[in-house]
């Protein structure tokens, strides 16, 4: 999947079957659902989620909690606007879903 098509589907009612936890949470929150996300992103423990995770809060406007989840994924403190950080983050695990297939 591109991130393209991903886009495609928020408009669908349900995420696209086969999402890692962490991409379903980033479907949730591109369609407004910060809350839902955050609850998935809490249940995916690896980098990715505390990735996500970190966006989430960043998202939030608690930088102090995202800066704990962007050391916990291993990941510099983003300085961008928050768009383009979904978008480089989806396209990361996109591109690492594509590899393990």
């Amino acid at each position: 999947m591109t991130l393209d098509e991903l886009t495609l589907t928020l408009k669908d009612s349900m995420p696209p079957a086969g999402l890692s936890g962490a991409l379903t949470a980033l479907w949730h929150d591109a369609r407004g659902d910060w809350h839902n996300a955050h609850r998935i992103a809490q249940d995916v423990d690896d980098a990715t989620g505390a990735w996500v995770h970190a966006y989430l809060h960043r998202k939030e406007g608690d930088l102090g909690n995202a800066g704990y989840w962007y050391r916990r994924a291993d990941q510099p403190i983003a300085d961008d606007d928050l768009e383009s950080e979904w978008r480089r983050i989806v396209t990361a695990l996109l591109s690492e879903s594509e590899k393990r297939e």
